[in-house]
């Protein structure tokens, strides 16, 4: 477990809405910590934050990245009779979205309501269930009796969340609604908590980023990288845990919970800054496993690396299980590790430290 302080910090940012295209509270949750631990926090025009921890002009500087954002639903339309009828932002999953508990954040406040689900009875496929719904059949009942009583809590283009909030199976398993990625956001802080207090040792600035609209084509993290132009970033995401039933890690890969971040090799991950992590990690005896991958990451990692004459980028990322869903569970130790990596990493790096393939 972490330290009392640091624990609020972490519960705070899960709970907090943040849907992409609508993470205001989430990112003033996150700047207002980072403060404390960055020479300046700042914003862009669409929410996008960072926080910098500058040495010297005449010293290179390394970008770590997480992005802001949650899968979510919005309103879509408002029947006569008050129900609502709602779409998905980012790969949200219809096949789990009846009969849950939602909140619908509405200009007026936070409004819960209820997913309907049609009793088992009631549905044409009695022995089995309905079929996988699609999202216009989806509907969310806040006890409105009409269309303006709706209104009057509710309109069109509000986001929504499902209501889960954090839980620990044990000391060491934390579940909860967003850790896709306010566990990235989360660490990022950390390990800028962590070379505030190293600073003697730290020899190249630094730039946490928290990037919106991740979940929806990267479109924070482009715009962020090439504002400021790093020379180097460590993008950390989740990735999926393939230890739980009914995954094949023959086409999937074998990460495990509780074993470690995972560095992933191959595509926009540069072999240098790879290989620098995973020197980092030898060093401090920090356990990691590998991934590959092919084309693309499915990360911000994808949008950072090929800004203008490139980025060298490497992502590294915490095993997660049940990823898009209200129950995606991680453990601690993987969360701690990956804070320890990064940090080990960047204090590695020079202030002239150049990545090349040549």
């Amino acid at each position: 477990m972490f330290d009392k302080k640091t624990s609020e910090f972490l519960e705070k940012l899960l709970i907090t809405p943040s849907p992409t295209g609508y993470e205001s509270p989430g990112q003033k949750v996150w700047m207002d910590y980072l403060s404390n631990y960055a020479d300046k926090v700042e914003s862009d025009a669409y929410g996008s934050a960072i926080g910098k921890l500058e040495t010297s002009h005449d010293v290179m500087t390394v970008m770590l990245e997480a992005h802001a954002d949650e899968i979510g639903m919005v309103v879509q339309h408002i029947s006569d009779d008050g129900f609502i009828y709602i779409n998905k932002l980012g790969g949200s999953d219809s096949t789990i979205a009846r009969a849950k508990k939602v909140y619908i954040h509405s200009r007026e406040g936070r409004i819960t309501g209820i997913t309907g689900n049609t009793a088992i009875h009631l549905q044409d496929n009695k022995n089995g269930g309905g079929k996988q719904p699609s999202w216009k059949d989806i509907f969310i009942d806040i006890g409105a009796e009409s269309r303006d009583e709706a209104l009057e809590m509710v309109q069109v283009g509000d986001p929504i969340t499902y209501t889960d909030e954090v839980e620990y199976l044990n000391d060491e398993i934390i579940t909860a609604r967003a850790l896709d990625n306010r566990i990235g956001g989360f660490a990022i802080a950390q390990v800028m908590k962590n070379l505030k207090a190293k600073r003697k040792n730290l020899k190249v600035n630094v730039i946490a980023l928290n990037s919106v609209q991740e979940e929806v084509g990267g479109f924070g993290a482009r715009m962020m990288s090439y504002r400021h132009m790093p020379d180097a970033a460590i993008v950390t995401d989740v990735t999926h845990a393939t230890d739980s039933p009914g995954i094949d890690s023959r086409e999937h890969g074998q990460i495990k919970l509780g074993k470690g971040p995972s560095v992933q090799h191959g595509g926009a991950n540069h072999p240098g800054v790879v290989s620098l992590i995973e020197s980092a990690a030898k060093k401090k005896k920090i356990e990691i496993q590998h991934e590959a991958t092919s084309v693309r990451t499915g990360t911000d990692t994808d949008s950072i690396f090929y800004q203008k004459t490139g980025i060298p980028s490497a992502l590294v990322s915490v095993p997660i299980r049940y990823m898009h869903s209200p129950v995606e569970t991680a453990s601690i130790e993987d969360i701690k590790a990956l804070i320890d990596l990064m940090t080990e990493s960047v204090l590695a790096m020079e202030p002239d430290q150049s990545f090349s393939v040549l």
